[in-house]
């Protein structure tokens, strides 16, 4: 299916798990919103993991073949990130599992981050902040807020709560924290409704059988 065709999703209630969602079912066919370089650029600004002008002047700076490159080592990402929290979603993480993220932590050893005193654009009562930023050099600079959120997802997120939609063919991954730990679907608009609708079926079907 042609992936500018439908919106990301973001319903994973977490980023890292948003970016393994960027490959999907949410149909009855895989989208994949990463699929090439500008659909990488699409997914990163829908995302909010970069600002607008700086996504616009890497765009001037370099060719689309430059975007469809780091596009591919994103998919790469994905699907190693996705076998990390396949195997360890529903349990707690340990100091253990720290050998097997060494991909990431060499990812995140790349990142061009800097400080830098601005204006306070709250409106509080200090006139200045300080903040971090990132140079934005390159089309590979795009793969560090995504190394961001999966390592953001690992030393703050609890695996217990990792969960698998549990639609029908549906391949979604969300975070839960709903109070006691019981959601079951990507979204009750989607999934959840699906469900609904099948349960009342078979509930109509058991009972037309037993009057029969």
């Amino acid at each position: 299916m042609e992936f500018r065709s439908l919106p990301a999703m973001f319903v994973a209630d977490a980023p890292g798990l948003d970016f393994l969602n960027s490959i999907a079912t949410p149909v009855d066919e895989t989208v994949d919103w990463i699929a090439d370089g500008a659909g990488f650029l699409a997914w990163i600004e829908q995302a909010g993991m970069a600002p607008p002008e700086a996504l616009a002047a890497l765009r001037a700076q370099f060719p689309a073949a430059d975007f469809d490159a780091v596009a591919e080592r994103a998919r790469a990402l994905r699907e190693w990130f996705r076998g990390f929290v396949g195997e360890r979603k529903g349990r707690p993480l340990a100091a253990a599992d720290l050998g097997a993220l060494a991909p990431l932590n060499a990812l995140l050893a790349r990142d061009e981050r800097h400080g830098e005193l601005v204006a306070d654009a709250e409106g509080a009562d200090r006139a200045l902040v300080y903040r971090e930023s990132r140079r934005w050099h390159t089309p590979d600079s795009l793969l560090m807020p995504v190394a961001d959120a999966l390592a953001t997802l690992v030393s703050t997120e609890d695996f217990t709560h990792v969960k698998a939609c549990e639609g029908h063919r549906c391949t979604l991954l969300f975070a839960d924290h709903t109070r006691g730990h019981a959601r079951r679907w990507c979204s009750m608009a989607s999934c959840g409704n699906r469900a609904k609708v099948a349960a009342h079926r078979q509930r109509l079907k058991a009972r037309g059988e037993r009057e029969a």
